[in-house]
């Protein structure tokens, strides 16, 4: 029973207490009704000077074939004879959420800032450009290290490191703010990369730019393995076939030496017999390599992922820009809402003072 009282009494109180900050925040009325006009004015100078952002969307279907099935086969018999074809070593590489970790890693974005783009008939890397657009050198102008920085090849090492140092702080804001790599839908193998910045042109270029560096890397890394094994048995084939002909080459000049031997003397034939057992067994051995050569090369074919874009950035962006109506209505509720509770915090504090 004294439990629900109390909790009766509690309920009551907060309802007046509510009640009481309302009225008081009524009287206070001159006040609030000021502060959002402050709002509303300044709402609507900073949606008249604030600069559009522009969106770059690019959106690609990344398949990747399974290493089973019938070349499972293959591959299973080839390694009895010590022959790896690759295709399961590496099948859960950049899957799913990690491909978009790859997206936001410091060596991808780095690269692509590296990179060049033409920008108003004008060759200029996209770091560069950042800068520019960005009015970086103007905070640089005190800082005899940062205000002659440039993204060029350059001997001066205490340069390069004011390169890594500003490319570093470059890399996290773009990564927080700027760069947004999803999956519209979970079940599907699409891809959604989407840039934006105040510059139309650095949005596109930087779209570009990390897309093709990243699906670059993806197949390559996806295909290392294979492609190993390719190369191996490329030149072991290779070795083989030129030791072929040679022992093919030694046989017809042995026969054209003594095209007529003695049957008396058969360690006349020796050499030439020789040659041939070399010409046999190299090619057996050639012909093995060249069907695990084959096989290996079906094996890198479906290893290597297919990556169809779908949507790609095209001039002009889409632009996304804050109206009058909207910076006035967001500017007039937060600075009513701030005045608020700055008067109901002063009002407390005052009652526990007294």
């Amino acid at each position: 029973m004294s439990e629900n009282n109390s909790r009766e009494i509690t309920v009551r109180e907060l309802v007046l207490k509510l009640y009481d900050w309302f009225n008081y925040l009524k009287s206070k009325w001159t006040i609030l009704i000021l502060a959002c006009i402050c709002g509303v004015v300044l709402g609507y100078f900073y949606s008249t000077y604030k600069k559009p952002l522009y969106v770059a969307v690019s959106t690609f279907a990344l398949e990747d074939s399974d290493s089973g099935g019938a070349l499972g086969q293959f591959g299973g018999l080839a390694s009895m004879i010590g022959v790896d074809l690759g295709g399961s070593g590496n099948s859960g590489i950049f899957q799913g959420d990690n491909l978009i970790e790859l997206y936001k890693s410091r060596k991808m974005i780095q690269e692509a800032l590296l990179a060049e783009n033409i920008f108003n008939g004008k060759r200029q890397s996209l770091i560069n450009r950042y800068v520019e657009f960005n009015n970086l050198k103007a905070q640089w102008a005190n800082n005899p290290v940062l205000k002659n920085l440039n993204f060029k090849p350059t001997n001066n090492l205490k340069l390069l490191r004011a390169q890594d140092s500003v490319l570093g702080e470059v890399v996290k804001e773009i990564g927080k703010t700027s760069l947004v790599v999803t999956k519209p839908d979970k079940k599907l193998s699409i891809i959604k990369v989407q840039v934006t910045s105040k510059d139309e042109l650095f949005s596109k270029a930087f779209n570009d730019q990390i897309v093709k560096n990243v699906n670059e890397f993806y197949v390559n890394t996806k295909t290392k393995k294979s492609t190993q094994n390719v190369s191996i048995l490329q030149h072991q084939t290779d070795s083989v076939k030129r030791e072929l002909n040679g022992a093919l080459s030694g046989v017809a000049a042995l026969t054209d030496a003594n095209p007529n031997p003695n049957p008396a003397r058969q360690i006349l034939r020796v050499p030439s017999q020789r040659r041939q057992v070399d010409a046999q067994a190299n090619t057996a051995i050639l012909t093995e390599l060249v069907k695990n050569l084959e096989l290996s090369k079906v094996s890198q074919r479906k290893e290597t992922p297919l990556i169809q874009m779908i949507d790609a950035p095209i001039l002009p962006l889409q632009k996304v820009v804050t109206t009058k109506t909207k910076g006035m209505v967001i500017g007039g509720f937060v600075f009513g809402f701030l005045m608020a509770g700055f008067l109901l915090t002063r009002r407390g504090f005052k009652s526990i003072v007294s």
